[in-house]
């Protein structure tokens, strides 16, 4: 038999940190510069110099624990997250300046809603915070934390620079999105808890719908008046939404109705639409014509507006396949009984329906035939409750399910003696730990069509349309070869050369015939360049700005092509939309590189120079002594 190697690892050295009363949490060797980065549950983090453990630096940037570390190629970049807080920080210890600084919200995410270019994003959350994103970066630029309570929904106005909130705290808000601050609050007589919010086509008029009150509170937009207060319903109001093309409100509650309200004209109720279960939530087509609503039997039906006949029904109890919970006593065939969904979206032509409920699966519908076309899953996180249909026999034991079972150690005296209150799971050593389980919370399609979002469990997800270029031949015949292609640029045909290629769409080829061309012929081959291969050309221009070291002639590209054929990117805006989105981004991030190299060599320039003239007069003070 070969003998076998074995490696024997010996202590060498042990060295104390001088944190009182902190447990390290995370740590990371840089064997290139010898640093060790250490993490602990103090919020605190430590730099040594190895093997000596030297002392470099040492900073506290929370009060909360340091879940992991990371540290770039260069050692420069510290990068720090923090599951407590949902922070995520980066950190350069050598200028002692932050260099990314990042946080989503503290507990769950409940409600988004898309601006109406589809550039920014607002989320609402259980931390009662109200967040502003970029689509384009994925960055968080803007929080407003007026809301003391979790918020239920929000909206932006028509006009893209208002926001408008609603909260269980008993208030809606609005926000300015030019000066960042909250100019308006709407509030009732009497203290209730707003679980919808809907914003008329005008802007002019806010309807929020109250869980304990039973009422629908009308205010005006420009004073802050209570306009009219609708009652009615006999259970919460669990959906609001106005119709996009009639002032007409459509409310769903749980009292098994869904009611239609002429809020300007009669001020009261005009139709009532009623069920046999609760109403759980609705959506209206984008042209109002239709409206769709989800009750708690799993069904979606379809209502026309003028005529308030019902057109069509969904059965969606199976498409949801609901998962088993931990503690569930019963089979997941018999849990697809109770699925329901809510939350609905149409897309922007409002021939499908996007549906979510308690389930790992968004489902999209036909809304004319009434049949599934597709199931997105929205995470593979087995931690998740409902995320199995079977659960083994073999996790179970005399004290219940082992994934319940609790064996982490305590990480401070202080969590020790909390005291838990009534409702409250930290501190309270007596319960069991407990697992989120994955739900679907709201779902909205983009402005453009181009994608949609989800809030779950896992937090905010986007869904976009495959962007990439593949081999999709576009107006092939039989003289669109790549001979075709490489024999018309032997002959200097740059413009016959690109139409050949990007009707071939076969993208090695694109990018010969691409950069075949001269930088001075670019504004002749554009302007020969028809309508129809604009569109075309513009992933492959995004693309190559992203990765091609010809920055100056792609740069030169995207400005003869956006000057050159203005109108017709705007005619056809919803189409190109996302490619310009994705070319805004590319161009964006090579500003961003660009300008850090440069402001480091600029430095680095000056530094050598200070360094010379200080070298210059040292012999020059050696000469004159000697």
């Amino acid at each position: 038999s070969r003998p076998m190697n074995i490696i024997i690892w010996t202590k060498v050295a042990k060295y104390l940190y001088s944190q009182e009363r902190a447990r390290v949490t995370s740590v990371i060797m840089h064997k290139q510069s010898n640093l060790l980065v250490t993490g602990f549950n103090n919020g605190t983090f430590t730099l040594h110099e190895m093997p000596d453990f030297n002392p470099i630096h040492s900073l506290s940037i929370s009060e909360y624990r340091i879940n992991s570390v990371a540290v770039n190629n260069t050692g420069e970049w510290l990068a720090f997250g923090s599951s407590s807080l949902g922070q995520l920080l980066v950190w350069e210890w050598q200028s002692e300046t932050y260099i990314l600084k990042q946080q989503g919200h503290l507990y769950d995410m409940n409600v988004m809603c898309y601006s109406p270019d589809g550039q920014l994003i607002v989320t609402g959350g259980d931390d009662g915070k109200v967040k502003l994103w970029n689509t384009s970066s994925g960055f968080c630029f803007a929080t407003f934390s007026e809301h003391i309570a979790p918020v239920t929904a929000v909206v932006f106005a028509s006009s893209g620079k208002v926001v408008i909130s609603a909260s269980l705290d008993g208030t809606v808000r609005s926000f300015d999105l030019h000066r960042y601050r909250n100019f308006r609050t709407f509030v009732s007589p009497s203290p209730v808890q707003f679980t919808c919010l809907a914003l008329d086509p005008s802007g002019e008029v806010v309807c929020a719908g109250s869980h304990d009150t039973f009422e629908i509170y009308v205010w005006s937009m420009q004073t802050g008046r209570l306009l009219e207060v609708l009652a009615g319903h006999e259970g919460p109001v669990s959906g609001l939404s106005f119709s996009p093309c009639r002032v007409v409100l459509a409310s769903s509650s749980w009292d098994k109705t869904v009611k239609i309200w002429d809020v300007f004209e009669n001020k009261g109720n005009t139709e009532t639409l009623h069920y046999n279960t609760m109403a759980l939530t609705l959506a209206f087509r984008p042209d109002g014509k239709q409206l769709s609503v989800a009750t708690l039997d799993g069904q979606i039906t379809l209502w026309d507006i003028d005529s308030s006949i019902q057109t069509g029904s969904i059965e969606g109890k199976n498409d949801l396949e609901l998962g088993r919970r931990t503690e569930d006593k019963i089979t997941a065939k018999t849990l697809s009984g109770t699925a329901h969904f809510t939350t609905l979206c149409y897309t922007a032509d409002g021939q499908r329906l996007l549906a979510g409920g308690r389930s790992k699966y968004v489902c999209l519908y036909d809304v004319d035939h009434q049949i599934l076309l597709n199931k997105f899953q929205t995470s593979s996180n087995k931690t998740f409750e409902g995320m199995n249909r079977l659960l083994s026999r073999q996790h179970l034991t005399e004290a219940g399910p082992l994934e319940l079972i609790s064996d982490e150690e305590v990480d401070s005296d202080e969590e020790r003696r909390l005291i838990s209150l009534p409702g409250v799971k930290k501190g309270d050593f007596s319960s069991r730990k407990t697992r989120p389980e994955i739900i679907t919370k709201c779902l909205q399609f983009s402005p453009t069509g181009r994608a949609w979002s989800a809030v779950t469990t896992e937090g905010l997800l986007i869904y976009t349309l495959d962007n990439q270029i593949s081999f999709d031949p576009f107006d092939m015949s039989s003289e669109v070869t790549p001979d075709s292609i490489k024999e018309a640029i032997k002959k200097r045909e740059y413009s016959r050369a690109l139409v050949l290629s990007l009707r071939l769409n076969e993208y090695p080829l694109v990018l010969q015939a691409l950069e075949a061309i001269p930088i001075v012929e670019v504004e002749l081959v554009l302007r020969d360049l028809s309508e129809t291969y604009v569109q075309r050309i513009l992933p492959v221009l995004s693309d190559r700005m992203n990765h091609s070291p010809h920055l100056e002639f792609y740069l030169h590209w995207c400005t003869t092509l956006l000057s050159l054929h203005t109108r017709t990117l705007k005619e056809k805006g919803l189409e190109t939309m996302s490619f310009l989105t994705d070319l805004q981004k590319s161009i964006v991030q090579r500003q961003t590189d660009l300008g850090k190299l440069c402001d480091t060599n600029t430095y680095g320039l000056q530094y050598t120079l200070c360094m010379s003239k200080m070298e210059d007069g040292t012999k020059e003070n050696a000469v004159t002594s000697t």
